[in-house]
C-alpha cells in the first residue's frame, strides 16, 4: 500500500516517522553493501515524505554507486527544487555530470556549489559580527 500525502499535523508526523524508518533501513542496507535494496527503502522514505532531502541525498548516492547516473541526476535535481541552496545537491550534480562526461554542466553545478558555500560563509561572518 503506497503512503498517502499527509494532511493533518498528526498525519504529517506519522508520515515523517514512516519516512525515517525507511531511511534508517536504507542506511543499514548501504552499510551492508546492498545498494539495490537500499534504493527501494529510500524510495519508500521519499514516498512517505517527498520533501525529506536526507532520503533524497541517500537515494542519489545509492543510484550513483550502482552507476545509474541518469536516475541519480534526476533525484539530485529534485533536491535543488526543494532547496535551491543545498550545496551537496549541486556538488552531487557536478560529480554526476562529470561521470557522464558532461563537462560544461559539471562545471556549472560546481560553480553553483562554490558560490553557495561562499554565501553561507558570509552569512556566518555577518551573524558573528551582529552577535558581538
Amino acid at each position: 500500500m503506497p503512503d498517502e500525502p499527509a494532511t493533518s499535523e498528526h498525519e504529517r508526523e506519522q508520515a515523517r516517522q514512516r519516512a525515517e524508518h525507511h531511511y534508517y533501513a536504507a542506511l543499514d542496507l548501504v552499510l551492508e553493501g546492498h545498494n539495490d535494496r537500499a534504493v527501494e527503502e529510500y524510495r519508500q522514505a521519499v514516498a512517505a515524505d517527498p520533501r525529506f532531502t536526507d532520503a533524497l541525498h541517500g537515494l542519489s548516492r545509492a543510484l550513483q554507486d550502482l552507476n545509474r547516473f541518469d536516475e541519480a541526476i534526476e533525484v539530485s535535481k529534485q533536491i535543488t527544487e526543494i532547496d535551491p541552496d543545498d550545496i551537496l545537491a549541486h556538488t552531487s550534480l557536478s560529480i554526476l555530470y562529470q561521470k557522464k562526461g558532461m563537462v560544461p554542466e559539471a562545471e556549472a553545478e560546481g560553480n553553483k556549489a562554490r558560490v553557495l558555500g561562499w554565501k553561507q560563509q558570509l552569512k556566518k561572518g555577518a551573524q558573528k559580527i551582529t552577535d558581538e
